[in-house]
């Protein structure tokens, strides 16, 4: 009898510790990653500079498990008649592909369309007249593009922008 009490309760033990290891992730990802993660798709300057930043210092970043893969402009160039669009184009995929794998795509993709031409406009902002004006129709052409676009690969390709 007194053998059985002590087997049950070593098992009650082990079930109890086994359950208590189970409970508790290993490397959970911090509760205040949305947070984070909409503070960098904004479209204020801000908040591109608070991704720049970030970006190139990913490693401080690692426990929130953010997608930092990008294939930058796509299958546009990165740097259309040598406006530099690639890093605006770098933050629209890590927005995409953040908000993809959160599963809320649809309810963010707007703002992170018009944050991708905020930041291309302001990329233009450095130019002045008829070199501005090519570079504010082109960056209209390719927020135009994401933003019909966008959606088209959503089914087929949640995790690419």
């Amino acid at each position: 009898m007194r053998r059985r009490r002590t087997a049950l309760a070593v098992g009650a033990a082990c079930l109890t510790l086994g359950l208590g290891v189970a409970a508790a992730p290993a490397s959970a990802v911090p509760v205040d990653k949305a947070q984070v993660l909409s503070r960098w798709t904004q479209t204020d300057a801000g908040s591109y500079s608070a991704w720049v930043s970030a970006s190139a210092d990913q490693g401080a970043w690692s426990a929130y498990r953010f997608n930092w893969s990008t294939d930058y402009c796509s299958s546009s160039p990165d740097n259309p008649l040598g406006f530099p669009f690639k890093t605006a184009c770098a933050r629209h995929d890590f927005g995409y592909r953040n908000y993809k794998e959160a599963g809320t795509f649809n309810a963010n993709k707007a703002r992170i369309d018009s944050a991708l031409y905020q930041d291309l406009k302001r990329v233009c902002a450095r130019y002045g007249g008829a070199t501005k004006a090519t570079c504010d129709a082109t960056a209209w052409t390719y927020y135009q593009a994401v933003d019909k676009l966008g959606y088209s690969r959503l089914a087929d390709d949640t995790a690419t922008a």
